[in-house]
């Protein structure tokens, strides 16, 4: 609709009248809830991924990354945008996010653990302002070559193509909410510019109620 719009008006002001456009709304997407992944999968993904990595030290990165996501909620730029400046890890990091909006994520202590085991691991030197998580040559890491690794792990979990980097955030969200997490510190962990953003989190936490009501009720 934007592009037809704006060749009416130069086609318009090319034959030298002032530009009369149609009243045409673009009809509405449909919105798509977010599909999570379930917590036994979301961690069945990232130890597969850790499984089939080259050598142990990016197998024990893909395993802190995948964990992170989930565990903290990240997207994975920011993930990817962390610097040693972290480390050491205590209960809680500073992200930027979108926008260079930041916000406080918590560490809880397996991915605590995890990261501490990759940066242990880990042959390249990791301080200052050095990329926390690094690729097989030292330089920052590719994005594309995590969800190659999700890619390649959900294939051999039989795990639907929903499962993605970015469901692990969904995840996150999705199982704070069904256990009490109320929905502005939910935001805050997220870090939603807007409530509305993160409220889509309550339907798919509905859809999920109905879900298991029409699977288990004799009656449904």
């Amino acid at each position: 609709m934007s592009a037809v719009r704006a060749f009416l008006s130069y086609a318009a002001e090319e034959q030298g009248n002032q530009p009369q456009l149609p009243r045409t709304r673009a009809p509405k997407r449909p919105r798509t809830l977010p599909r999570p992944a379930s917590p036994q999968d979301a961690v069945a993904l990232a130890e597969d991924a850790a499984a089939a990595a080259p050598n142990d030290w990016i197998g024990a990165r893909d395993m802190a990354i995948l964990l992170l996501l989930y565990g903290s909620g990240l997207r994975i730029a920011e993930a990817m945008g962390l610097t040693a400046r972290v480390l050491p890890l205590g209960q809680a990091m500073r992200v930027t996010g979108k926008r260079g909006k930041t916000r406080i994520v918590p560490i809880v202590p397996a991915v605590r653990e995890a990261i501490t085991a990759y940066v242990a691991l880990c042959p390249y030197p990791l301080a200052g302002d050095a990329r926390l998580f690094v690729g097989a040559k030292g330089g920052p890491l590719n994005a594309d070559l995590v969800r190659r690794a999700v890619r390649g792990a959900r294939a051999r979990l039989g795990l639907p193509d929903s499962v993605t980097p970015h469901a692990l955030r969904h995840s996150f969200a999705t199982h704070l909410l069904a256990r009490g997490a109320d929905l502005r510190s939910l935001q805050e962990l997220l870090g939603h510019a807007s409530l509305s953003s993160t409220q889509i989190y309550t339907e798919v936490d509905a859809a999920r109620l109905l879900d298991v009501y029409r699977h288990a009720h004799p009656r449904a």
